[in-house]
This record gives structure tokens, C-alpha cells and sequence, in this order.
């Protein structure tokens, strides 16, 4: 029996061989998850999950079948992040889509999440319709989480781009998140309090660092997500200024943060009359969130 070959009329691989040498080119091209990810790429254009890729690893490919991982694999290798490339981004054990006009989701955001939820725990409110705010939603990653958790909440999430917002209002349809609306303006700008929480995950990258940033980031990320003015803070100013008319008395601010960040935010956020609580730190160690509460 003839195996198939694949359209450059090389001879037929194994899914596994497959998988190793594309995890040899992602190596070689500085990529350092790149047994990962060839398993994630190599499992998508097959159809496959993680079960069923080790099972079927002494398969032989057929042509259209390794051209598929090639095509994946090549725009991989010029440093497109996996999760643009597959469209979604698993956070806070939601299946979020994603495309150009969004950020892709970072773990360490997720930190922010914790500290809301824990802000609200030792307030005792988890349980209460509390008034929930992201600003600058993006695909929505931060509010979903956070309604997923507060099944008495109700949220908005504001983003300046229409697109964005457009993916934001698809995951929550997907994930049944009636309680949810998103609207189009400029952080806070459009919005009415009274807000139990404020949360927001703002452009916080000094215009001048955005060229060093990895290629993931410098190159697929929406510039306007990333770019936070010449020292970064741009944003936090804004919802500074923003957030005091916007809370409830008792309310809680919380934003996520760049390195170094946190003694400026906190330092911004005093001046308008809030009070910054002690800042949580990520997985790394590194402060991420900043929790501030207007004065009872």
C-alpha cells in the first residue's frame, strides 16, 4: 500500500514526528513553549483533543492534514500568539473569543479577579445585587469572571472600540450572561454610578517601551490597549478623576498594574480622595492588582 504524500511530495509523518519537529522549529526560533505548542496547533488543525492526539500519535498524515498544521504552525513561527491564531483564550475557566481588536487575556489578570472577589468576601457581599464596572472591556474577560462568581450582580463593560464591544457581547452570549451590557465610550465616560466595584485593566505601557515589548505583544496587540501615554499612567489619571463620583460609599476601585506601578496608582488615587488598600501580587510576585475604596 502507497502512503500518501504531502503536496511537496515529501513522504508522509507521524502525528508525533509532526509534533516533534514543529516543536523543533519553535525552539530554534526563540519560542519557549514550543512543545506546547505544537501539541495545542498540531490538535487543532486535526481536530483533536490532548486524549485523542496521544492516542493517535503513530497515525500517518495525509497531505491536506500536514499542510493544515503547516499552515498553523508557519504563522506560529513569525510569532502570532496561539491564541490569535485559534481565535479563543481560556480565562478564569471561561472560553473566550478573541480577534485583533482585543487584548489576548493574560493569567496575571486573573489577579485582579481574586482581589475583587476577595475585597467583596470580606465584606461580606458575594451574595448581594451589587453594581459591577469594567473599564476598557475588550473582549469582556474581566467583568464575565466576575458575574460568574456574583450570581446577583449586574455589569457593564465600556471599551472605545465598536469591534471590541462586539466581542465582548458574542462571549457573553455564548456563556449565558444575560446579566451584562456593554456600552461604547472612553473608560467611565458614558457611565452613571452608583458602582459597588470599579475594575479595570487600562493600557499601562509607556509609549517609549512598547517597541522592546516580546513580538507577541509589540505586534499583535492593539497598539490603544498597550500604549499608556509617556509614563504609563495616563489611564490611571483618568480613572482617577473618574471613579470618586462613580462609587458607592464604601465602593472599591481595582485596577491591574504594570512593574513599578503601584506606588504612582496608589499615590494617584490618594489624591482624589480614595483610600489604596496594600496591592495583590501575581504568581511571579510581582504587585498586579490595586485595590482603593471610597471613604464610607
Amino acid at each position: 500500500m502507497t502512503l500518501p504524500r504531502c503536496a511537496d511530495g515529501a513522504p508522509p509523518i507521524t502525528i508525533a514526528a509532526a509534533r516533534r519537529s514543529w516543536a523543533a522549529k519553535f525552539r530554534a526560533r526563540g519560542i519557549d513553549s514550543a512543545e506546547l505548542d505544537a501539541r495545542i496547533l498540531v490538535g487543532h488543525a486535526l481536530g483533536l483533543d490532548h486524549a485523542a492526539l496521544a492516542a493517535a500519535a503513530a497515525k500517518s498524515l495525509s497531505g491536506v492534514e500536514a499542510n493544515a498544521i503547516a499552515a498553523l504552525a508557519q504563522r506560529r513561527l513569525a510569532r502570532e500568539p496561539v491564541a490569535r491564531i485559534l481565535g479563543v483564550k481560556e480565562f478564569w475557566s471561561l472560553r473566550l473569543r478573541v480577534n485583533p481588536s482585543t487584548l489576548v487575556p493574560r493569567p496575571e489578570t486573573e489577579t485582579l479577579v481574586e482581589a475583587a472577589l476577595a475585597a467583596i468576601d470580606a465584606a461580606g457581599l458575594r451574595g448581594k445585587p451589587l453594581r459591577i464596572a469594567d473599564l476598557g472591556t475588550g473582549c469582556g474577560a474581566i467583568l464575565l469572571a466576575l458575574l460568574r462568581e456574583l450570581p446577583q450582580a449586574l455589569g457593564v463593560g465600556t471599551d472605545v472600540s465598536a469591534a471590541a464591544l462586539s466581542v465582548a457581547r458574542d462571549n457573553a452570549g455564548r456563556l449565558g450572561a444575560t446579566r451584562a451590557r456593554f456600552v461604547a465610550c472612553d473608560l467611565a465616560a458614558a457611565l452613571r454610578g452608583p458602582f459597588d466595584l470599579i475594575a479595570s485593566n487600562p493600557p499601562y505601557i509607556a509609549s517609549a517601551d512598547i517597541a522592546a515589548l516580546a513580538p507577541e505583544v509589540r505586534d499583535f496587540d492593539p497598539r490603544r490597549a498597550l500604549d499608556g501615554g509617556r509614563d504609563g499612567l495616563n489611564f490611571y489619571r483618568t480613572i482617577a478623576m473618574a471613579a470618586p463620583a462613580l462609587l458607592a460609599p464604601g465602593g472599591m476601585l481595582i485596577v491591574e498594574l504594570g512593574a513599578s506601578q503601584a506606588q504612582p496608582v496608589a499615590a494617584l488615587f490618594a489624591a482624589a480622595g480614595l483610600a489604596p488598600l496594600p496591592p495583590r501580587p501575581d504568581l511571579n510576585g510581582t504587585p498586579r492588582a490595586l485595590p482603593a475604596r471610597k471613604r464610607a
